[in-house]
């Protein structure tokens, strides 16, 4: 019969591994939500991941297809929008809905 002593430390070694993954980024950003760095970047990386999807997106549309025309107006209803109402959630939405709606309708291949 196998020796329970082996299964029981292996259950605890990775029962401890598996706390001290989950608690320490908890203990890592605790002494960094002080930092001026950390409020810096919380207030300026939303506007720049935006603007890195933004060009990730649209790094292959085909300007000269007709096709261009449903992410192009997509993004100009989701701009319009967020300038609008400033609700980032109306924004995304509308901006899907054109996208899908000419895309699936009007542009459809």
């Amino acid at each position: 019969m196998p020796d329970t002593r082996y299964a029981v430390a292996a259950v605890l070694v990775a029962a401890a591994v598996t706390w001290g993954l989950r608690a320490l980024p908890f203990a890592v950003l605790t002494p960094l939500r002080a930092s001026g760095t950390v409020r810096y970047l919380s207030t300026r990386m939303p506007a720049g991941v935006m603007v890195i999807l933004l060009a990730y997106c649209l790094r292959d549309v085909p300007v000269t297809h007709a096709r261009a025309l449903a992410p192009l107006a997509a993004l100009a209803v989701t701009v319009g929008l967020h300038l609008w109402r400033r609700n980032a959630l109306l924004s995304i939405l509308g901006g899907t809905a054109v996208h899908t709606l000419l895309a699936s309708l009007v542009f459809a291949p």
